[in-house]
């Protein structure tokens, strides 16, 4: 039977993340990024790569965002859209017990998309320009709850009835994620 992992963009393809100037908390993740992808190739579960919203929405050069920006009927709609083949695809597997297994879903905790357990929330709007941003981004707090993207995505899946384990990468908690490799 072919174990299938559906992870967030990023975990397979790191250029596609706003970039990070916390060095070492970026480390940890990329080591834990190795780890949970080396297991899961000597393991032989199939990895399915979510779209990336962000990327797709902002391109390359964008800033980091939060929750609480992406968390609007717009950004919303555009996750649903995104999100739809791989719902397709995802029934087709389970139409097919007996050959594949839906492990679940491997987030990036942290992430204002991508999160599952943790989110980054902050107040942010406005123009940079002629502004101390000082204040608004010490604002900036990782907080439990999901992205956006995983919150559409969970009510997604509960509207076509599909039950699945999620969970983030979070290199403060590594053992999550090495979990989701696990029936």
């Amino acid at each position: 039977m072919k174990q299938i992992l559906l992870v967030s963009h990023c975990l397979l393809n790191t250029a596609s993340k706003v970039k990070s100037f916390k060095e070492e908390e970026m480390a940890k993740e990329e080591a834990l990024r190795r780890q949970v992808l080396h297991a899961a190739i000597d393991n032989g579960v199939h990895l399915i790569q979510l779209p990336c919203p962000e990327f797709l929405q902002y391109g390359a050069r964008r800033w980091g965002h939060t929750f609480d920006q992406f968390n609007n009927v717009f950004f919303r709609e555009q996750c649903r859209k995104m999100l739809k083949p791989v719902l397709l695809q995802l029934q087709e597997y389970l139409e097919n017990p007996e050959e594949f297994e839906l492990l679940g879903v491997l987030g990036i905790d942290g992430s204002p998309s991508c999160g599952v357990k943790y989110t980054c929330r902050a107040p942010w709007g406005g123009e940079f320009s002629g502004r101390d941003v000082t204040d608004a981004v010490k604002g900036c707090k990782l907080e439990e709850g999901s992205g956006v993207f995983m919150m559409v995505l969970k009510e997604m899946l509960k509207e076509k009835g599909i039950e699945m384990k999620m969970d983030g990468l979070f290199a403060h908690e590594p053992e999550r994620a090495m979990g989701m490799l696990k029936p």
